[in-house]
């Protein structure tokens, strides 16, 4: 059997202030309160910018031993360099603190933008450039410049295994070789579901399974009723039982979804934390 995990894509919200965290509850200990209830969590602000080495420890700091952050790469490399000539900004990024997470850094997310086509070149490049390991990545890191100059962090306590995941949205990656080329390089193929606005491509490329539920009828606003949930965990079993570890990430956080949603679904597996309760 793999490992599954199910968790949420993000922890601050304003509006689950009062819902999902109880009322009171300072922003500081919000982490703590999530990370009791769920046993993963996708780090999305390193998407939007550079974090800093002292985020990364005290997320680490706040969460259960046996807790795992997936971390989203940064949009200056998806949406900005679109993946090209990315070496500089790579080693910033794994210089910015994301090796601070030591044994509780997980894959790495790659989101590419709508309007990125497929390119197998442009793709093979870029996966080439990836570090797999963390000794590779402070390798790579070392190479960091000025924008982390003073803030950097790059060193690893114990040499562990890095796992890269995609995430596309453009109908062009919906041929054999794409799915091809991920496997030939280790890269796994994030199965995203997007209320239909993009593709909907679940094979397995790598022994992970790595899921983002943006919301089953509308986009980051709807949730999963029974039925969704049921098909959900269904899918989640067959996975496991292949022997692929499976990571699930809610992303329905606009109606306060996400995070039932995801304790739900962890229930229907009995893959819950187990000091967590499930609500209904």
């Amino acid at each position: 059997m793999g490992q599954v995990r199910i968790g949420i894509s993000g922890w601050r919200y304003a509006p689950w202030r009062g819902t999902f965290y109880p009322p009171g509850l300072v922003q500081r200990r919000e982490l703590e309160h999530a990370s009791r209830l769920l046993r993963t969590i996708e780090i999305n602000g390193s998407f939007y910018a550079l974090q800093r080495p002292e985020s990364y420890r005290t997320w680490s700091a706040q969460t259960p031993p046996d807790f795992l952050f997936s971390v989203k790469g940064g949009r200056y490399v998806t949406h900005m360099l679109r993946l090209a000539g990315a070496d500089q900004a790579l080693a910033n990024f794994f210089a910015s603190g994301v090796l601070a997470l030591e044994a509780k850094l997980g894959p790495i997310l790659w989101q590419l933008p709508a309007t990125l086509g497929y390119e197998p070149d442009r793709l093979a490049a870029f996966f080439d450039l990836l570090p797999r390991t963390t000794a590779d990545a402070v390798r790579l890191a070392s190479a960091h410049d000025a924008k982390v100059e003073g803030r950097a962090w790059v060193r690893t306590e114990v040499d562990r295994p890095i796992r890269h995941v995609l995430e596309v949205r453009h109908a062009s990656y919906e041929v054999p070789g794409f799915t091809q080329l991920l496997r030939r390089h280790g890269i796994g193929l994030v199965v995203a579901d997007t209320a239909g606005r993009w593709p909907f491509l679940t094979e397995v490329t790598t022994d992970l399974v790595y899921v983002r539920l943006h919301g089953d009828k509308e986009l980051y606003v709807s949730g999963y009723d029974d039925v969704a949930l049921d098909r959900w965990a269904a899918r989640v079993r067959t996975w496991a039982e292949a022997g692929h570890d499976v990571l699930v990430y809610f992303d329905n956080d606009v109606k306060v979804r996400a995070p039932v949603d995801a304790q739900r679904l962890a229930g229907l597996l009995g893959v819950g934390p187990t000091d967590g309760t499930l609500v209904s």
